[in-house]
């Protein structure tokens, strides 16, 4: 495999780019949990119109903005439990419940997976042999991101933050990896798609996920109310925009536009009929780095959207694909879409 970029970042700035992160991310944590807290307030807070305070008080159209907040951040945090978890194993070998607290990895733990809903299980998942270093680099650093990402948004949530559910990140030929690759058209219907095996394959797989994550973001911040929460969404879909262009920019200079073609057609194919997914064009002259309409701006899935191409189904249904049992909390089916 032809490497991509010859440098590699030396373990001084490493260090430095870690301990940044790591207190940034810090900072970052302690701010969301306050709005969070706010929010959970909100969700809670009287309603004051008849001039009294009630101790357990009813909910009503006073905190409608902020329950809808608190469901499409968890909507951000299912699927944020799926990119950190098939990420973490790619890199480490190992559950994100198995990762320590570190600067590197804030927040990393068993706690990371509890909260409301029934609490699943990962099946599949193990390292990937990276045979160039800089998509290994690459790797690693977007799983710290992914990680860092599912800790602010539990953060943010406080109890109100659902449990991870279960999930398949599975690589064997029944895997929810290898039933994409098929409905792609990328392998053959029953031949396997492991996404552990190879540079490539892992890059595939990512390519699933991040495209799907930043029109995911977009369409979250269309439900959000509360600027706090506007504002933390946004720079969520920033980080992983730039995680996006990498894996797009790196599949295209290993010329596989045509096999992300394939992938990006799927989820178009799963979320409707129209073109809101672009794959990368794989010619000379134009790779198509940024997936977006006339304006230069990046299309958006609505919930429904995002959970077609999770469940890998056309259809309104409540699980399926990555999500065996389905997602947690308040949104949890697909759209119904037009044939």
């Amino acid at each position: 495999m032809t490497d991509i970029l010859s440098t590699t970042p030396s373990t001084a700035e490493d260090s430095r780019r870690l301990a940044r992160r790591h207190f940034l991310r810090t900072t970052g944590q302690i701010t969301v949990a306050a709005g969070g807290l706010a929010l959970l307030s909100a969700c809670g807070g009287s309603d004051n119109s008849g001039g009294t305070v009630t101790p357990t008080p009813t909910p009503t159209s006073t905190n409608t903005a902020a329950i809808i907040n608190a469901d499409a951040l968890n909507l951000a945090l299912n699927f944020a439990y799926l990119q950190a978890q098939f990420f973490a194993f790619a890199t480490t070998g190992a559950n994100i419940s198995a990762i320590a607290d570190t600067p590197a990895h804030p927040g990393g733990g068993a706690a990371l997976l509890t909260g409301t809903g029934q609490q699943g299980t990962v099946t599949g998942g193990r390292a990937v042999s990276f045979s160039n270093p800089t998509i290994a680099q690459y790797a690693r650093e977007i799983a710290a991101d992914d990680l860092a990402h599912l800790a602010f948004l539990r953060s943010a949530l406080g109890s109100s933050a659902v449990a991870m559910p279960s999930l398949n990140i599975d690589g064997s030929a029944s895997g929810a990896f290898s039933t994409f690759a098929q409905a792609a058209g990328y392998v053959a219907s029953g031949v396997t798609f492991d996404p552990y095996a190879s540079d490539l394959n892992f890059l595939l797989a990512a390519f699933i996920f991040k495209d799907v994550a930043v029109t995911a973001y977009k369409g979250v911040t269309t439900l959000l109310s509360s600027t706090l929460t506007l504002d933390a969404a946004a720079g969520l879909l920033t980080t992983q925009a730039y995680h996006a262009a990498l894996i797009r920019t790196t599949l295209y200079t290993m010329g596989q536009g045509t096999a992300a073609g394939q992938f990006s057609n799927a989820r178009d194919t799963f979320d409707g009929s129209a073109d809101i997914d672009q794959g990368i064009t794989g010619t000379a002259t134009t790779a198509n780095i940024v997936p977006a309409d006339a304006q230069g701006r990046v299309y958006t899935r609505t919930a429904g959207q995002v959970l077609n191409v999770a469940y890998q189904n056309r259809a309104a249904v409540t699980l399926g694909g990555f999500f065996p049992a389905g997602a947690n909390g308040n949104i949890k089916t697909s759209a119904a879409s037009n044939a």
